[in-house]
């Protein structure tokens, strides 16, 4: 086994249009490291079987993206408590015996891109207003308390989505109904999309943003447009604004280094290859 080159991936569905490959490959000829990262296009039905069978192949990892994130929770034999808390699985280490050990980097991949792009931002500033409530939402409620946020408002189109974040991570989010989405602004000092309204090919993001103070941290994890609505109306407020390709970045380092072994650094030179 020793001599096996290491293989990893991203498993998802649809997934031609992911730059995880990319990124990795382009840490994989920094560092002169043997290894290789392609991605896969598995459907729901088939994801069980094709998990279990890749350590075979050689892989020692996978990420995992939409949709199945959550599904991840249920097929791995060991899971991490952020994992099982968040609902949600990105990261995938096959162990040495084959099992299939699941974890979820989106929310420290989240909070380190915040430090990265407004090192003056501080989550216990004030509270915190979430745009959807989808898994990486979770993940990012999940690391906002983490990182001592005193209150977190969350709107989602479908209002018991967000009721659900409430259920599972207690008494300091707050739901608000989708119509009244504005009013979440009020004196927050970190905003952020998790949903997919103003990214490429999907529907604007339309909320008003008339009650955001310009002391406010925004940021939105779309990365397609890199600069999205939200984040050049919050920069013309006068707002500090982070957009999501660092997140993509963070969440993607501690896997490499699980894989590949070495801990890679997310500089502007890796920004410049991914955007490329």
């Amino acid at each position: 086994m020793a001599d096996r080159i290491p293989l990893a991936g991203v498993i998802g569905h649809p997934i031609a249009h992911s730059r995880s490959p990319r990124l990795h490959g382009f840490w994989l000829q920094r560092y002169g490291l043997q290894g290789h990262y392609v991605p896969m296009d598995v459907g729901g039905q088939d994801l069980e079987q094709v998990i279990r069978s890749l350590p075979k192949a050689g892989f020692v990892g996978v990420n995992v993206t939409i949709p199945h994130k959550e599904a991840m929770i249920r097929i791995a034999d060991v899971v991490t408590d952020r994992a099982a808390l968040i609902g949600a699985a990105n990261t995938i280490t096959f162990l040495p015996d084959g099992r299939i050990y699941a974890d979820n980097t989106d929310g420290a991949g989240f909070i380190e891109n915040m430090c990265q792009g407004a090192p003056d931002w501080d989550a216990k500033a004030g509270p915190a207003a979430l745009f959807g409530a989808g898994g990486a939402s979770r993940a990012v409620v999940s690391a906002l308390i983490e990182a001592g946020v005193p209150e977190i408002r969350i709107a989602n189109r479908t209002r018991a989505r967000a009721e659900a974040l409430r259920t599972d991570f207690g008494p300091r989010v707050i739901v608000y109904d989708w119509i009244q989405a504005a009013n979440m602004l009020e004196d927050a000092m970190t905003v952020v999309n998790t949903s997919s309204l103003g990214m490429t090919g999907k529907a604007a993001f339309r909320v008003p943003l008339d009650a955001l103070s310009p002391k406010a941290t925004v940021t939105d994890i779309v990365y397609a447009p890199l600069e999205t609505t939200l984040l050049a109306e919050a920069r013309a407020l006068g707002c500090t604004v982070v957009d999501g390709l660092g997140m993509l970045l963070h969440q993607a380092a501690p896997g490499f280094e699980r894989w590949f072994g070495h801990r890679p650094e997310v500089d502007d030179a890796t920004r410049d290859f991914v955007l490329g």
